[in-house]
C-alpha cells in the first residue's frame, strides 16, 4: 500500500507502518498544498491512504468517489501517537477507497 503522511503527521509513522511504502508530503514538494489539492495530487500519484492529524478535513472534503482513503489521528504529537501504533496500523490496513477512519489518540 502507498501511504502519504501529511505535514502534521508524526514522521515516526514512516518507520512504524511496516510492509507499506510511506512518503511524506514534504518529500514530494507538496508541503504547501492545501487539503483538497493535496488529496487530488496524492490520488493522481497513486497513493492509497493519506494519514493526517487534521480533524477538520472530514468537514472540508467529500471523499465520495475518491480512490484515496483518509486515516485521521486525533493528536499529532509523536509521544502520544507512538503508544497507538498497532491501532494506527490496523486502521491503515482496513481502509478502502474513499473511506474515512479516525484513530483516537489519548492525551495521557
Amino acid at each position: 500500500m502507498l501511504i502519504l503522511l501529511e505535514n502534521n503527521a508524526p514522521r515516526g509513522l514512516a518507520r512504524a507502518l511496516t510492509g507499506h511504502t510511506v512518503t511524506e508530503a514534504r518529500e514530494r514538494g507538496w508541503a504547501m498544498l492545501k487539503n483538497g489539492d493535496l488529496l487530488r495530487v496524492a490520488e493522481e500519484a497513486g497513493f492509497d491512504v493519506m494519514v493526517t492529524s487534521d480533524k477538520s478535513i472530514k468537514h472540508q472534503q467529500n471523499l465520495e468517489g475518491r480512490k484515496i482513503a483518509l486515516v485521521v489521528l486525533t493528536q499529532g504529537r509523536w509521544g502520544l501517537v507512538r503508544r497507538m501504533l498497532a491501532e494506527i496500523a490496523a486502521a491503515v490496513n482496513a481502509t478502502v477507497p474513499g473511506s474515512y477512519t479516525e484513530v483516537a489518540i489519548p492525551f495521557d
